[in-house]
């Protein structure tokens, strides 16, 4: 039972308070990471393919224009929808 307190008290060490804005940019850089990384791996390149993924597109738009938690939560949505881990903040 101790251990299940301790690790709880690390992880909330981690996390920003509730209602506590994180800096933009911290969130544009995780914004770009996860767009980088979901672009690269998500998009299908060649003849005959399906091309880029339209969500990781659209997601990196809201990166662009300031929407960063939109845009986070889409790319780590959609990363996990494939399979794939989603790479720690920078």
């Amino acid at each position: 039972m101790r251990r299940v307190l301790l690790a709880g008290v690390a992880l909330a060490a981690f996390l920003p308070a509730p209602g506590q804005a994180q800096d933009p940019a911290t969130l544009a850089a995780r914004c770009d990471q996860l767009f980088t990384f979901a672009d690269r791996a998500l998009t299908r390149r060649g003849e005959g393919n399906g091309g880029p993924n339209m969500i990781v597109q659209g997601a990196g738009v809201d990166c662009r224009r300031g929407r960063y938690d939109q845009a986070i939560r889409d790319l780590e949505r959609v990363l996990r929808g494939q399979g794939y881990t989603v790479p720690p903040p920078p």
